[in-house]
């Protein structure tokens, strides 16, 4: 996901929406009308809705002047996102195309609501190959046709201030975890910190942790898609994300309460050295930050291990592009979804937003050779993994992603932070999950 809010925690939850027999899509305006209008939830990606209305609307203009189907946009904040697609999966009053963070495709998959993309749909768009397998590999459960197609690419890196570190002395910047720490405590004084966090940001709290359970080896759910929150792994990782302001005192205590992505305002402002972001160069520039001012490496591996082919250092971010299956424009919406995802709007919407093309031709298109897409690029190509494709993963941003804001809450309070601390939060948050 490109533009990481808080994680929705509505009235609305999937264990209603999984008995939902019926869902529409809002494409029809009645009678002969229906093939020539659709509706489309847009995510925010840019620095605000208004500038993703100026990025969205010429292609929908054009668009239209290609098939005559009009596209009524509406963009849609992250902290409001989840809980309306939900809404419109059980009152049948949704979208025709509208764009999900990836990681929810197994969760909105579950549901029925959406249409499943098996050969045919593939076929209408171009085919599945044309798509690069990490993207693919967040688009629904194992073994069942995709519940979306992917959109927009992201992975973490580390970005630094260029200046900060040449101020503390700090020749290079750092690729370990002990060396993000080491770099951190120089960088933290005089009222300037060392990284900074989003700790009541639910869902970057699970993409955080997430990475470093896989540097711990643990996955937060067995093979059989059961809750696993309480391994050993499990817990050190959860430990090791919080200990940043907990025990290495690199991290602000007031990033406890951040959720609005202020920890790229504090970066941009110099006031925190470092921060691990998925593509967040718009957001710099438009806060007043030259790319000059800033550096980019691959987000941290465990100390010893310089190798990111060989450890995972970020989760496969991204959005993208589903269908409702009940749509009285199915042949619309397919056109549509061919539309951005052909190889000159992937490159068009992509470099607008910083993010790189899941398309593989448009991939290679030098607008994202550039030293920082490369870097994401990369980390897309070989050490990224997929946060796990099950029904309950939304529940699981909440449940975890809660445990650890209150984890936060406890270290920016000078309450200690335990092993057993932790693993009795985790505990809880299991106790949550729905039960199999």
């Amino acid at each position: 996901m490109r533009r990481i809010r808080a994680a929705v925690t509505g009235a609305v939850t999937l264990s209603l929406v999984l008995t939902a027999a019926a869902c529409g899509g809002g494409g029809a305006d009645g009678g002969g009308q229906a093939s020539k209008t659709l509706t489309y939830w847009a995510t925010n990606q840019g620095s605000s809705l208004e500038v993703d209305k100026k990025v969205l609307q010429p292609e929908l203009d054009r668009f239209e002047k290609e098939t005559g189907i009009k596209v009524k946009l509406e963009v849609i904040p992250w902290s409001d996102l989840l809980n309306r697609i939900l809404t419109a999966t059980t009152s049948g009053q949704g979208p025709d195309v509208l764009n999900i963070g990836n990681t929810w495709s197994a969760s909105l998959q579950a549901t029925g609501a959406l249409l499943p993309w098996d050969e045919k749909n593939f076929g209408a768009i171009g085919g599945k190959d044309r798509f690069v397998d990490s993207a693919l590999g967040s688009t629904g459960a194992p073994g069942q046709d995709p519940a979306a197609v992917p959109l927009y690419s992201m992975a973490y890196a580390l970005y630094y201030n260029k200046q900060m570190f040449k101020d503390a002395g700090i020749a290079k910047p750092p690729t370990t975890w002990d060396e993000v720490v080491a770099a951190g405590k120089k960088l933290s004084k005089d009222g300037k910190w060392g990284i900074g966090v989003e700790g009541s940001n639910l869902s970057n709290n699970i993409h955080q942790v997430f990475v470093l359970g896989k540097q711990h080896g643990a996955d937060f759910f067995t093979s059989d898609g059961r809750p696993d929150f309480t391994s050993d792994g499990a817990v050190a990782a959860v430990k090791q994300y919080v200990d940043l302001m907990a025990a290495d005192k690199i991290v602000a205590p007031g990033n406890a309460e951040y959720a609005q992505n202020q920890s790229l305002s504090d970066f941009a402002k110099d006031r925190t050295g470092m921060v691990l972001w998925q593509t967040p160069s718009q957001t710099f520039a438009s806060q007043g930050m030259t790319e000059e001012e800033w550096g980019v490496v691959p987000a941290p591996v465990p100390s010893g291990n310089l190798d990111t082919g060989t450890a995972t250092n970020s989760m496969v971010a991204g959005i993208n592009m589903a269908v409702f299956k009940n749509t009285k424009n199915r042949d619309g919406a397919l056109k549509f979804v061919k539309f951005m995802t052909s190889d000159k709007e992937q490159v068009l919407l992509n470099k607008s937003y910083g993010s790189v093309p899941p398309v593989r031709t448009a991939q290679n298109d030098p607008a994202f050779a550039g030293p920082s897409l490369a870097v994401i690029r990369d980390t897309l190509a070989s050490s990224a993994a997929a946060l796990p494709q099950v029904p309950e993963e939304s529940q699981f941003e909440t449940v975890v992603g809660t445990a650890v804001k209150e984890l936060f809450a406890d270290a920016a309070a000078g309450r200690p932070v335990t092993t057993e601390s932790v693993k009795a939060k985790l505990e809880k948050a299991q106790q949550q999950m729905p039960k199999k």
